[in-house]
């Protein structure tokens, strides 16, 4: 189990690292979220951050608007807009 986690890291490590030289290369700025930053949880049209968000919830349901949408589209605009 630890082997296999610090595969993913390893992996995770030299994906970032080839960004971060391939932007660098084209002159492109990397922007790179905090881990902890809410991408999943944070509503992408008004801003409301969900207190809990199981794994097994794929659609995205705000509980200030009432928006719903896919989870991964909801964070990805999160994400869009955090490198504004």
């Amino acid at each position: 189990r630890k082997l296999s986690k610090a595969i993913q890291q390893q992996t995770f490590h030299e994906f970032k690292r080839q960004m971060t030289y391939k932007c660098a290369w084209h002159g492109i700025e990397l922007i790179v979220a905090d881990r902890f930053y809410p991408s999943s949880k944070k509503c992408s049209r008004c801003g409301h951050v969900k207190e809990m968000l199981s794994l097994s919830e794929r659609a995205y349901r705000c509980e200030a608007c009432g928006i719903e949408m896919d989870r991964d589209l909801n964070a990805s605009i999160n994400l869009k807009n955090y490198a504004k």
